[in-house]
């Protein structure tokens, strides 16, 4: 049976945002997956993307700026089997959050981090975001950005991510299809979806997106798979990514542009060295016994450290 995941909180983005579809894209996709929702946990930072974990009827973590992924890593690593998902906005991601960005691609944990792309800080009223192009001036800014943009998806494969993809929010279809690959990928994963914000940023608006995306697809010799036994095959697909990743402008690619499945998680990695990590995980060890106290002998366990 499926479950609801949206839960009984009103929302309150702005009309015509960008979120909304993305929001209904996450909702469909993990029923559609028939996850138990004590299975799925999300953590998400500041912005109004930071909002989205209070709206999935789904155990929830609203942390710090720049801070969304560290806890997820946390959350993954003490329990593997779960699986967790990460909305933040663009300027909390790529900003503040980049040097957390770039570790969880050398780790790849197995996280499913969604940039909510619309190039403003929108909770606070609409300064240039790291994605917003050098000289691009909205409404919003008094002058033009002076600033050189981030590019996602590039800055996503070169950090290590084995799976990276770009969605629209106003094509809620592709981007369902895309965030459940995302989610059953072993991996991290990133997903760039680009989104409108009509209250600050009125340049990259849902018709100007829609005159510009296209599907990678629909091009029926694209295969951005690497499926273990053919390694061999990483380096040319990590180069047609890369140079898909730079197509912006008039054309702007949409789908999976990588989806390496040799790379081990973090967690698989890491069950090679420890001992039932995946029967007995740190979240499901006993902590403490009926009387609250830990069961663990602490003069034992630190019984040579101990000076008399």
């Amino acid at each position: 049976m499926a479950h609801n995941f949206k839960s009984d909180i009103a929302v309150d983005w702005c009309p015509g945002c960008g979120d909304f579809g993305i929001l209904t894209s996450i909702t469909q996709a993990l029923s559609e997956l028939n996850l138990d929702p004590k299975d799925v946990i999300s953590t998400s930072g500041i912005g109004c993307s930071g909002k989205t974990p209070h709206y999935l009827n789904i155990a929830g973590v609203h942390t710090l700026h720049g801070r969304s992924i560290p806890f997820a890593t946390g959350i993954k690593l003490s329990n593997p089997h779960l699986k967790v998902i990460v909305p933040g906005g663009d300027g909390d991601m790529l900003g503040i959050g980049a040097g957390h960005f770039v570790a969880e691609g050398r780790r790849n944990s197995g996280l499913t981090i969604m940039i909510f792309d619309n190039e403003v800080y929108g909770l606070t009223k609409g300064q240039a975001a790291p994605t917003m192009a050098l000289g691009e001036k909205t409404k919003s800014l008094a002058r033009a950005n002076v600033f050189t943009k981030v590019n996602p998806i590039t800055l996503a494969l070169t950090a290590g991510y084995s799976f990276v993809a770009r969605g629209f929010s106003f094509d809620m279809k592709q981007l369902k299809e895309i965030i459940k690959t995302a989610i059953l990928h072993e991996g991290s994963s990133v997903i760039d979806i680009l989104q409108p914000c009509p209250t600050y940023n009125n340049i990259n608006t849902m018709e100007w997106y829609r005159e510009r995306v296209y599907k990678l697809e629909d091009d029926k010799s694209w295969d951005p798979i690497i499926a273990p036994g053919n390694e061999a095959q990483a380096e040319e697909k990590f180069r047609k990514a890369y140079e898909k990743g730079n197509e912006w402008g008039d054309r702007i690619p949409t789908g999976i542009f990588y989806d390496n499945r040799t790379i081990p998680s973090f967690h698989k990695r890491l069950n090679e060295f420890v001992p039932n990590y995946y029967t007995n995980p740190p979240a499901t060890q006993i902590v403490t016994g009926s009387d609250g106290y830990t069961p663990v002998d602490v003069e034992a366990t630190f019984s040579e450290k101990i000076i008399h």
